[in-house]
């Protein structure tokens, strides 16, 4: 599914630092101005009374956020290559994890709020964004957090609202998808909304998964500068067929139902 990790003390191809400083060279300034001046222009446009106005299934304050996130992700060089459709109304969408862009990648694509370990609140930019993006924190380990997690989750699905999780409850490097977590289904099973499993593959058929996930005990601001100077490569988001609402027997099914969607995309 995913390529080797590059052999330690790998020697860089010649010119592959020249070509990253090129890249920080051009990407920096993008960024910058992505932040300062697109940023502050799509929050005050979203606090007007137009921002609710329908615009092709979508309100207009949902367009401007996730132009917005395709934005950021094509400074990163990332190429956004969509695969099937995202559900409309309230569902649940369950997506492998690999790293922080994972959020902005589905959030380009379609808009949803969604459940995120808690210290993600705390990283610079991001943690702001995701607060702004309708994101449900969670204390992880914390059965107190997740019941108010789990309740939040439902109260969405049932005003028909979308939420998006990572069932796997944290990264893994990139190299393989873990068990899928079943109590964080129960909200869908409850509501009575759809599943849509998401593929997230990074580079040509995953290539680079264990490239953008986070290296052993990298931090955020790491994995953040890192990729920022990375070549560009594609980032393809395969929306999965549906689990439809009884059509699997229980939470643990449906966990395990749309796992195997996922790890078939990711083969593929």
């Amino acid at each position: 599914m995913n390529a080797p990790p590059p052999h330690a003390g790998a020697v860089a191809p010649p010119g592959a630092s020249a070509a990253r400083a090129l890249r920080y060279l051009i990407r920096v300034p993008l960024l910058v101005w992505h932040l300062l001046i697109h940023l502050p222009l799509v929050l005050l446009l979203i606090t007007l009374p137009t921002s609710r106005l329908p615009l092709g299934g979508e309100t207009l304050e949902e367009r401007l956020i996730r132009a917005w996130a395709g934005g950021l992700m094509r400074i990163f060089g990332f190429s956004l290559r969509r695969i099937g459709t995202p559900l409309a109304g309230a569902t649940l969408f369950v997506a492998n994890h690999v790293s922080w862009v994972d959020i902005e990648i589905l959030h380009s694509q379609r808009m949803m709020g969604f459940v995120a370990k808690r210290e993600i609140a705390g990283w610079p930019v991001v943690g702001w964004l995701a607060a702004r993006g309708q994101t449900i924190f969670h204390h992880r380990g914390n059965t107190e957090s997740l019941g108010g997690v789990l309740h939040e989750m439902l109260s969405r699905l049932r005003a028909g609202r979308s939420v998006g999780v990572f069932p796997e409850g944290g990264t893994r490097g990139g190299r393989e998808i873990g068990p899928f977590h079943a109590r964080i289904f129960l909200a869908a099973v409850e509501a009575g909304v759809p599943v849509q499993p998401v593929a997230l593959r990074y580079g040509e058929r995953g290539d680079a998964q264990t490239v953008v996930a986070f290296q052993d005990k990298e931090s955020f601001f790491a994995n953040f500068l890192r990729l920022l100077g990375e070549p560009g490569r594609v980032a393809e988001i395969h929306f999965l067929t549906p689990i439809g609402p009884g059509e699997a027997d229980g939470r643990r099914r449906i966990a395990e139902l749309a796992r195997l969607r996922i790890i078939e995309a990711m083969a593929s």
